[in-house]
């Protein structure tokens, strides 16, 4: 199992609730159809503010861990192939502008090895 994880950004001037509400009800549909046949789970891990040493609140560095899993690194570059097409490219990257703060630093993408304990 590959599993990616990517750490986002949204974008300046958008509230936490319209981020979520636009990802759920737009971006998703879209990583759904290109993600559809390639992955195994398409995850987001939405953040929530919380108390700093002094008990104030304060917003998360990001906003959302995508996870998307493959059952190998062969399907996992089949679906890197199918993303780099222009229309899909465009497609993503249109809307991404729309919803994520894409300065680089934001926009990052691990390949995670994975360890459990049993407790």
């Amino acid at each position: 199992m590959i599993k990616i994880v990517m750490p986002m950004k949204r974008r300046r001037g958008m509230s936490v609730e319209e981020f979520r509400e636009y990802y759920e009800n737009h971006h998703r549909l879209i990583g759904e159809k290109y993600l559809s046949g390639y992955a195994s789970k398409y995850l987001r891990r939405f953040t929530n503010p919380t108390p700093d040493r002094e008990g104030n609140l304060t917003d998360p560095e990001f906003d959302v861990f995508l996870e998307i899993w493959y059952p190998d690194m062969e399907t996992m570059q089949s679906c890197s192939e199918k993303l780099s097409e222009p229309e899909a490219n465009k497609e993503i990257y249109t809307d991404e502008e729309k919803l994520f703060d894409t300065n680089t630093k934001n926009m990052r993408s691990y390949i995670l090895d994975e360890f459990e304990s049993d407790i």
